[in-house]
């Protein structure tokens, strides 16, 4: 499952850099596929023709975000999700709306970064 960032946040930052797909994005900051990934041009993403290089709408308008489609939980990175491990007010949690299987988060960690 992916991760998500509760409204707990205190919009340190810490986790931002730590992301190896680059799904963390500041407050209100607009974000792409392309980011931090090798995509590219049109992509199917959960059954749609998205373009990887459009600039999508933020998630969060109050605090960090992670874009569901681009986490992978560190999965074929590291051991364990490297957000939660740096966050220090732990709101770096598993988000059950996004359950996925070790085997679909490595397909996607593939998808991601061909």
């Amino acid at each position: 499952m992916a991760i998500i960032i509760t409204d707990e946040c205190i919009n340190c930052g810490a986790c931002e850099p730590e992301c190896p797909n680059t799904a963390i994005y500041d407050v209100a900051e607009d974000w792409k596929y392309s980011d931090g990934t090798d995509l590219s041009g049109n992509i199917e993403i959960n059954g749609e023709t998205v373009d990887a290089d459009e600039s999508q709408e933020p998630v969060s308008e109050e605090y960090y975000f992670i874009v569901a489609d681009k986490c992978t939980e560190c999965i074929g990175f590291h051991e364990e999700p490297q957000c939660a491990a740096v966050c220090p007010v732990d709101c770096c949690v598993p988000d059950e709306d996004n359950v996925e299987t070790e085997e679909e988060l490595l397909v996607k960690q593939k998808f991601l970064h061909n």
